[in-house]
């Protein structure tokens, strides 16, 4: 994916140390994503889930069930920002409970969120904006610069588009296989051997995918080098490994 958002300008200076290019326009396209109407929300949408989402850490609630040994237990309502007030109340809880507390998400979760009336195109993309906008936050906190401003909304109706080859019963959600994918989505996936399920995950909103390939790129590796155990950085596979093991435990990752 190629950035189309050179107007969007962003401050790595507080940093003081170089940022590679790729880096640079990946956070662009990014972000240029975020700004965009989506498959099942607006611009504005999409961005209130965003704000929403960065604010989860400093909700009340938020911290309560962090803090509990079980989330379901504390009871209430999250305190949202101005920019998600009119996000229906699922789409709030997704993105507050996918930024806050993703190690604990339970099936039975899911399938109350569906129940509350959020359907599962808007669900993904929901899970698509929050932990994208996540990625890009916990580069920056590495950093030590600020988060990115969200730029402002741009117009335009959501799509409705639903990828053909969708497949059930494999994760919570349809995903698309490489060898199902056709029309629009007959490049979605790198050419690679194998293509994780983790890189399908977020199929059903393709734009998330490639998104996430394009991420994957530059901070981490192509889909084709990652059965390579010789590809690596500035720091060889096994220390790229060794990092990403560490951070996955300590987000209490599923994987």
């Amino acid at each position: 994916m190629v950035s189309s958002a050179g107007d969007l300008a962003l401050d790595y200076s507080a940093a003081g140390v170089p940022v590679r290019d790729d880096l640079r326009d990946a956070h662009r396209t990014l972000l240029d994503g975020l700004r965009r109407p989506g498959c099942w929300f607006t611009s504005a949408a999409r961005l209130a889930i965003a704000t929403e989402s960065r604010n989860a850490p400093h909700c009340a609630l938020c911290r309560e069930r962090k803090a509990a040994l079980s989330p379901e237990q504390p009871r209430g309502a999250h305190e949202r920002t101005r920019a998600g007030r009119d996000l229906p109340d699922a789409v709030v809880e997704v993105a507050h409970r996918v930024r806050t507390d993703s190690g604990r998400l339970s099936r039975a979760w899911f399938e109350r969120t569906l129940a509350s009336g959020l359907d599962e195109g808007p669900y993904v993309e929901g899970v698509g904006v929050v932990t994208m906008l996540a990625g890009l936050d916990y580069f920056c906190r590495a950093l030590g610069v600020p988060p990115f401003p969200l730029p402002p909304p741009l117009p335009g109706a959501p799509s409705r588009h639903r990828p053909a080859g969708l497949r059930s019963g494999i994760a919570w959600v349809p995903i698309l296989a490489p060898e199902d994918a056709s029309g629009p989505e007959a490049d979605l996936y790198d050419a690679s051997p194998m293509i994780p399920n983790i890189a399908r995950a977020l199929s059903s909103v393709p734009e998330f995918v490639r998104l996430l390939q394009h991420m994957t790129r530059s901070h981490y590796l192509a889909l084709a080098d990652m059965s390579n155990p010789a590809a690596g950085r500035a720091i060889d596979r096994m220390q790229i490994e060794l990092v990403a093991a560490r951070v996955s435990a300590l987000n209490e990752c599923f994987y």
